[in-house]
């Protein structure tokens, strides 16, 4: 019996684009080679589908020279309908000439892409229009998930408490910034301002000084055109892995994961990405009584708000008053030293066994 054929998408458009390039390297490495076949699939920063060498050491993470996909000339062709599961690619030879190679057919599609133009529903829905199966969650959950303001109410109609807000566009600012500037000093210092649909911490500032919000929202905007002002949260700052359940069954929550600040304010794209020594992150996690219960039961109430399926990881700030969940990531970091994978494997399913979790679930969901 042939072996299913894996499309494996990473690199994007967005800011995130290295980030994903690294999590590539990790699932090219690990993932069960007599059980699947790979395509290595990597979009430029121009957008455009390239084919790339099946070789994680290109893609991996080194702060003096973070990974990249080039574009090699290569252009990857898409099935042309919903009939078809054949992929081909364009290549050009070095006299100029041009030819179509056909790649086979393929079975799924396991986008590893972070940040607009990836994470947030784009591509899924090239996906469903190919009727192609993929890993994770679908259009509406991942465009969701994406925004963050979007995922607040969302949560907060399910009876989950999120951290105090405000999203702004630049125009509304202009327009009446003296009600929302009296709505947002409410919410007291310090406030973190963040782009409403970005990830890994780009475009995030804490602001602890009135005199600084201006500059804050700028840096968000470059990245969005809404931004989020949100109350700062004093507490823990607490993470776990959901997976879809099988069969049906309810979602299941990992082991809790823990990041500890040891050098920087917060834990901004640096500390996550360029200095080792920033952050400690621990797993698992050590918890009081009940605790834990609690954590999954609100994990799990948050996959299902937003209409999940296939992973996610769920941060939460732990204040004194119970778990607050900070943001809902549909396809989160997953380097071999991610959160997400650390979690899973504190519970039991190791790197190499998640990845293949990861496909049967994508595969089953869209029988």
């Amino acid at each position: 019996m042939p072996k299913p054929r894996v499309v494996l998408v990473f690199g994007g458009r967005s800011s995130e684009h290295e980030i994903s390039c690294a999590t590539a390297a990790g699932v090219l490495e690990a993932i069960d080679r007599e059980r699947y076949e790979v395509v290595p699939i990597g979009i430029t920063r121009d957008g455009a589908f390239t084919l790339q060498p099946d070789d994680a050491a290109r893609y991996r993470m080194d702060p003096a020279a973070m990974p990249r996909v080039d574009d090699n000339g290569t252009r990857v062709l898409w099935p042309d309908s919903a009939a078809s599961r054949e992929l081909r690619v364009i290549e050009t030879a070095a006299d100029g000439a041009s030819a179509i190679r056909s790649l086979g057919e393929i079975d799924l599609a396991f986008p590893i892409l972070h940040g607009p133009w990836g994470e947030d529903g784009t591509i899924q829905g090239l996906f469903e229009l190919l009727g192609l199966p993929y890993v994770g969650s679908g259009v509406l959950a991942s465009a969701s998930a994406m925004d963050k303001d979007a995922t607040k109410k969302l949560l907060l109609a399910a009876g989950v408490d999120v951290a105090p807000w405000r999203a702004l566009s630049r125009g509304a600012w202009a327009a009446g910034r003296a009600a929302i500037e009296a709505d947002i000093r409410a919410l007291g210092l310090p406030v973190f301002v963040k782009p409403a649909r970005a990830g890994s911490s780009v475009g995030v500032t804490k602001v602890a000084d009135w005199g600084a919000l201006d500059a804050a929202l700028e840096v968000a905007w470059a990245e969005d055109r809404v931004a989020l002002v949100e109350a700062a949260m004093t507490g823990r700052e607490i993470e776990c892995g959901v997976l879809s359940g099988r069969d049906g069954g309810a979602p299941r929550v990992s082991l809790p994961g823990e990041i500890v600040m040891r050098s920087r304010e917060f834990y901004d794209y640096a500390a996550k990405y360029l200095d080792p020594d920033a952050a400690e992150l621990v797993c698992p996690a050590e918890l009081p009584e009940g605790r834990l219960e609690e954590m999954r039961a609100t994990a799990a109430r948050a996959f299902d708000a937003i209409g999940a399926t296939g992973l996610a990881r769920v941060d939460f700030f732990l204040t004194a008053d119970g778990f607050v969940v900070n943001e809902i990531n549909t396809m989160p970091g997953f380097t071999p030293i991610s959160m997400f994978p650390r979690c899973w494997a504190a519970s039991g399913l190791d790197y190499p066994a998640l990845i293949t979790e990861l496909i049967e679930l994508g595969l089953a969901a869209r029988r």
